[in-house]
């Protein structure tokens, strides 16, 4: 049982950094990030394999990077220049390689991943 816990989350100004971890315990493949929005669907933003690969959601392209450490078995997800409309719910989520390496789409999908952490509220004020 993959066991997942974020930390990192908080309120920053408009043009403001965050960075999130999340620490986790049990085999995966796939780690990423996703978020969810009051009255929005839950969105992929990035996630990484084994191999170091990325796939980040095109809003966030050049602004967020997402990284691994796997001696400490934590990914972190570094956003830079937030705007206000990033702020949401964030989620890290673990898999196989199903969710982000056996599969044709460039951003990373909730319903490809089964393991998630609790959230961490990431809020950007104007």
């Amino acid at each position: 049982q993959v066991q997942l816990v974020e930390s990192g989350g908080g309120s920053v100004q408009a043009g403001g950094s965050l960075r999130l971890s999340c620490q986790v315990s049990g085999g995966y493949y796939c780690m990423g990030w996703f978020r969810q929005a009051p009255g929005k669907e839950r969105e992929g933003v990035a996630d990484i394999d084994q191999a170091g690969r990325t796939r980040y959601v095109d809003s966030v392209k050049g602004r967020f990077t997402i990284s691994e450490d796997r001696a400490e078995r934590t990914i972190h997800l570094q956003m830079n220049n937030l705007k206000p409309d990033d702020t949401a719910m964030y989620y890290c989520a673990a898999d196989g390689p199903g969710a982000c390496y056996y599969t044709s789409t460039l951003y990373p999908v909730p319903t490809a991943y089964k393991q998630w952490g609790q959230g961490t509220q990431v809020t950007v004020s104007s």
